[in-house]
Formats: structure tokens, C-alpha cells, sequence
């Protein structure tokens, strides 16, 4: 058994019950074998899932532009959050951990292809990679807070529609809006707006 082994069934683990699913005793059932084998590749949970959000958040580069660029990361960081919300929980108790190290070089390489100035870069892709995982780990988490078989409708109606309209006038002007807006377009819509700051 290699540690690519345990890290998959991990993946797969965490993905049909989430984090609280994961132990190192189901673990074992699920590979046939006794906790030892699975120490041996991982020393704890936290470990592991470290080494599971570093097996599915693999970005890369490519774009025409450093726009360009910058918008297909920040898609995948968000694809692959929408696709396993339990990486949306992870990320922030190890910021330093090599997935979000990796996606802050490649956003870090494009500030600088913009040319931003070398005082403004750290700030310029700090703001970028807060906003990218912050509302991807948001998405996720609004997910998987809605009961099964609710529409979005019902969803936003259920939880902004009986807001008081003379105490909250904008959130029930965009009610209606939020009932029927595509997740990924406004995220990408956020970056836009991030990069035209940047731009100046």
C-alpha cells in the first residue's frame, strides 16, 4: 500500500461523509488494513487532510494574459471546492499549507506580470487569493447548509424574505437577484472587479 493509496480513499471518504466520516478506523476497513499501515505513510487526521486537499486543489497556470491567468485559477480553486466543500473548512486551519502556497505563487507570478508595483504586490495578491478561497469556501458552505430537494428560490425566500424592507432595503432589492444568479459568474464577476482595482 502506497500513501497515494490511503490519500485517495481519503478523497473519497471525506467526499461521501465528510470530515467527521473520516477516521483512521474506517480508513482501515475501507483498505483492508490495520491502522499501523496507515500510520506508517501518516503520522494524524490533521496530516491527512493536508495531504487530501493538496491531491484535489491542483492549479495551474495558463491564460494568454495575466488576467487570463488569473481568472482560470481562481475558477479552479473554485470548481474544486464547489466539487469537495469539505476543502472549503481546511484551507483556512493551515494557511500554509503546500495547495494554498502553491495558489498564491501562481496568483503572486501574475500581479507581477501586470506590473504592480513591488510595494503593492503582496497586498494586490493577498486581496485575490483571501476573496477566491474566502467565497469559495462560502459557496460550499451555503451547499451544503441547504436541505436537499430545496430550490434556491425557496432558499433565499425562506431566509431573506421576511426581512423588515424598511430595515433592510438593498438585501430585499436583490432578493429576486440572488434567486436566480449563477454562483460561479458572480465569483468570476468579484475577481473582475479585483483586477480592475489593480489595474487602476
Amino acid at each position: 500500500m502506497e500513501r497515494s493509496d490511503i490519500v485517495g480513499a481519503a478523497v473519497e471518504l471525506l467526499d461521501t461523509a465528510g470530515e467527521s466520516g473520516l477516521t483512521f478506523r474506517v480508513l482501515s476497513a475501507r483498505l483492508k488494513t490495520g491502522p499501523g499501515a496507515i500510520y506508517w505513510h501518516v503520522a494524524n487526521k490533521s496530516e491527512l487532510l493536508v495531504a487530501a486537499t493538496d491531491a484535489v486543489l491542483t492549479v495551474e497556470a495558463g491564460g494568454d494574459t495575466p488576467e487570463e491567468t488569473i481568472r482560470a485559477i481562481a475558477l479552479a480553486v473554485f470548481d474544486a471546492i464547489d466539487a469537495h466543500p469539505w476543502v472549503g473548512a481546511q484551507l483556512p486551519r493551515a494557511p500554509s499549507q503546500p495547495a494554498v502556497l502553491r495558489v498564491f505563487e501562481l496568483i503572486g507570478r501574475q500581479v507581477q506580470a501586470l506590473g504592480v508595483a513591488d510595494a503593492e504586490q503582496f497586498d494586490a495578491a493577498s486581496a485575490l487569493l483571501n476573496y477566491i478561497l474566502g467565497v469559495g469556501r462560502q459557496n460550499a458552505a451555503n451547499a451544503q447548509a441547504v436541505t436537499p430537494g430545496t430550490t434556491r428560490a425557496d432558499f433565499f425566500e425562506s431566509a431573506w424574505g421576511h426581512l423588515d424592507p424598511a430595515e433592510y432595503p438593498f438585501l430585499r432589492h436583490v432578493t429576486k437577484q440572488l434567486m436566480t444568479h449563477d454562483d460561479r459568474a458572480q465569483f468570476l464577476a468579484g475577481v473582475n472587479l479585483i483586477l480592475k482595482g489593480i489595474k487602476g
